[in-house]
């Protein structure tokens, strides 16, 4: 008998969302929903990574669903939502599905913080020009994500010249070889490649059992568009208060993605590094995701009305104010 995709028991179990829906999107996407907490709370949407699932924000969801509302989709060909034609996979479906949710799941003139894990950062990066997104997000959080050149830059098989990283990226990224039945030796590999030393034994099994849920088909076609991935326009386009979040032990998209992102975000309010930690940050350190998620939220949710405070001045325009 094969094992659930997510953990059962304990802080890594998905909680029973007070409600689901299909979401429709675009080539005929059916995106699996959910919504916890109040339904009058500040909202939080959030949005997994590749080869993950809603259930990837289990201990996050945790943290925040007693006074958040939090809204969880599965990415298409993740968890519960069904996998599409093979042309339906690329940047733009990706902003087009959060689009979707945004619109499905806030009331009129309600806002959100957006934050997004890996695929889930590239997908608010996607997203950045959309008018839709740019009504709908009031901050957004980027963790342990890159904008380009991730085959390059990743660190999982350590090459020493970028093109032979690169290679050998995309072999893993394309592969369509099933992972196989959750063993010690698969945790082992998952953890080498996606989690910090100090990843605890059962946040270890957590992540295995969502990974290895994904299916292989989904699994290649996506690793494609990340394979191809440019964003840096993207990047550069999300004209909203955004903080970058990154272990420094992160094997596939180290250090130098979110520094880059840094550089390029217009409104970036810090990056926050935590040592030793790795790819899976919200799995490792659900506590400190939620922490800076509630901080955007108090900053740009529920603070005063804009009406009464200055408006927050972008990179831009405060490099303009000093010339």
């Amino acid at each position: 008998m094969s094992r659930p995709g997510h953990a059962t028991g304990g802080p890594y179990a998905p909680p029973a969302p007070r409600r689901t829906l299909t979401v429709h999107s675009s080539g005929g996407a059916r995106l699996h929903t959910e919504v916890h907490g109040p339904d009058d709370a500040p909202a939080v949407v959030l949005v997994h990574g590749w080869t993950c699932s809603t259930a990837f924000w289990a201990p996050v969801v945790r943290e925040l669903a007693d006074d958040h509302k939090v809204i969880l989709y599965d990415l298409r060909g993740h968890g519960r939502t069904p996998a599409v034609a093979p042309g339906g996979y690329s940047t733009r479906a990706l902003a087009d599905d959060l689009a979707a949710v945004l619109d499905a799941t806030l009331r009129p003139g309600e806002r959100a913080v957006v934050g997004g894990h890996s695929m889930g950062g590239m997908t608010i990066m996607a997203a950045a020009d959309r008018p839709g997104f740019r009504e709908r997000a009031a901050a957004a959080l980027l963790c342990s994500t890159g904008s380009a050149d991730l085959p390059a830059e990743s660190r999982v098989i350590p090459l020493r010249t970028p093109a032979g990283r690169r290679r050998a990226h995309k072999l893993m990224l394309v592969s369509r070889a099933p992972l196989g039945p959750v063993s010690a030796l698969t945790k082992r590999t998952l953890r080498y490649a996606t989690m910090g030393a100090g990843a605890s034994a059962a946040q270890i099994e957590a992540c295995a059992r969502i990974v290895h849920a994904c299916p292989p088909a989904v699994r290649s076609r996506w690793g494609r568009v990340l394979y191809g991935l440019e964003l840096t326009g993207g990047a550069a386009r999300l004209e909203l208060p955004t903080e970058v979040v990154i272990g420094t032990a992160d094997r596939l998209t180290p250090l130098v993605h979110a520094r880059r992102l840094a550089s390029v975000l217009p409104d970036c309010r810090g990056v926050t590094e935590l040592p030793g930690l790795g790819h899976m940050v919200p799995l490792e350190d659900a506590g400190a995701v939620a922490g800076r998620l509630r901080e955007l939220v108090a900053g740009h949710l529920t603070a005063r009305p804009a009406a009464d405070r200055p408006p927050a001045r972008n990179k831009r325009q405060k490099k303009e104010e000093a010339a």
